[in-house]
């Protein structure tokens, strides 16, 4: 097997914990892409990785011993297995979580007897069938979806595109939030279809939620929704740019005898508004799309989160709330604090955190890599 030796930065990162090495931190790899690796340091073997002879990230740990044969379909099991058996879960979640998961590159939803698909590395697009057939044979679902159209792809060499593997995929499929039934377009809506790393965010939110409540970048309504079946909420208004999200969200309403008032605008334009117009509400969500995808958008970022959550706040009814969430690795979770913070000071508002959360169980973090822990969740409670 071929030989992956890392330079003194490269052994540093990986005795973090960190799973990832980039090209910097390797001496120059003689193996066909997508091969794997012994890693190798001072002399001392140290595991085995994927390499990548295109990507930044030339090297992603799988071991820190000798892999055995049936690795990869040890994995998919176990995996399915946390979720199953661990955590209870037989509806919609994620079956496979990436490094987390120690399949590095590999996403794997599951919307009812639908699965969803995504291939984020050179190595794990070589084992798509034993990926597939490994899925096929413990889960038996009538289809499964591959949804490579994100942009990082191209980073490996990959095509970007959507095509079903197996079986028959509808384009839309029925799923169970809690006691919410919701219709998920798994072919062209956002990620694998929804965004099932806010599950429990929602309902959360359901939870808490009361009297006037405000929805803000509602995307499908999952948030507002759950809302919606509080009967401590009086009004839900679900705020998007997206014509094609609010009548997803509106027709999710339709179907679960719910009633939300759906608003086409642009939140910046439409909180600022709201403030003007003194307009109050007692429950409020912040949910907006990451402002941070690059270290150098940092500082646009901050501007972007500290606006949206000082017009929040000052919509606030005292003792009101916000759940406001970043899913912005680059931003951490103290700076999101920090910039809430910010707004908050800004406007002279008093207020207090009562929780924080990240993204559903079924995503879990994975020591060492920051990088698996991007979502971050504060619920804050206005005093004054």
């Amino acid at each position: 097997m071929s030989e992956a030796i890392l330079k003194p930065r490269g052994l540093s990162r990986l005795e973090t914990g960190h799973p990832w090495i980039f090209k910097s931190d390797v001496e120059p790899v003689d193996a066909p892409n997508g091969e794997i690796v012994d890693v190798v340091a001072k002399g001392r073997f140290l595991g085995q990785a994927f390499y990548s002879q295109h990507s930044e990230i030339t090297l992603r740990l799988l071991s820190r011993g000798a892999l055995a044969d049936s690795w990869l379909g040890d994995r998919i099991e176990a995996a399915i297995d946390f979720r199953e058996v661990a955590l209870g879960l037989k509806g919609a979640c994620r079956l496979i979580h990436g490094e987390s998961d120690g399949l590095p590159g590999l996403i794997v939803d599951r919307y009812g007897d639908v699965l969803v698909l995504q291939i984020l590395a050179a190595a794990m697009e070589m084992r798509t069938n034993a990926i597939v057939d490994a899925l096929v044979i413990r889960l038996k679902p009538r289809g499964i979806l591959a949804r490579n159209d994100v942009k990082v792809r191209e980073r490996e060499g990959l095509a970007r595109e959507v095509k079903t593997l197996w079986g028959e995929v509808p384009e839309t499929v029925e799923i169970a939030e809690g006691r919410v039934s919701l219709s998920v377009d798994v072919v062209n809506g956002q990620k694998t279809g929804t965004f099932l790393d806010q599950s429990a965010n929602h309902l959360r939110f359901g939870e808490l939620a009361r009297g006037r409540v405000l929805d803000a970048f509602c995307h499908d309504g999952g948030f507002g929704l759950q809302a919606a079946r509080n009967p401590a909420v009086t009004e839900v208004v679900a705020v998007d740019i997206s014509v094609e999200a609010l009548a997803r969200a509106r027709a999710n309403a339709e179907r679960n005898a719910l009633e939300l008032n759906p608003v086409e605008a642009n939140v910046f334009d439409f909180l600022t508004d709201e403030v003007a117009k003194g307009s109050r509400y007692d429950t409020i969500v912040l949910d907006p799309p990451a402002f941070a995808k690059t270290k150098g958008a940092r500082d646009a970022a901050w501007r972007g989160y500290k606006e949206i959550n000082r017009r929040a706040l000052q919509l606030l009814e005292p003792l009101g709330l916000l759940m406001t969430c970043s899913c912005s690795y680059h931003v951490s979770e103290e700076e999101f604090e920090a910039v809430v913070a910010s707004a908050a000071a800004d406007s002279g508002i008093t207020a207090q955190i009562m929780e924080r959360r990240s993204q559903a169980a079924d995503h879990p973090v994975r020591l060492g890599m920051p990088e698996s822990r991007y979502l971050k969740t504060l619920v804050i409670r206005k005093l004054e």
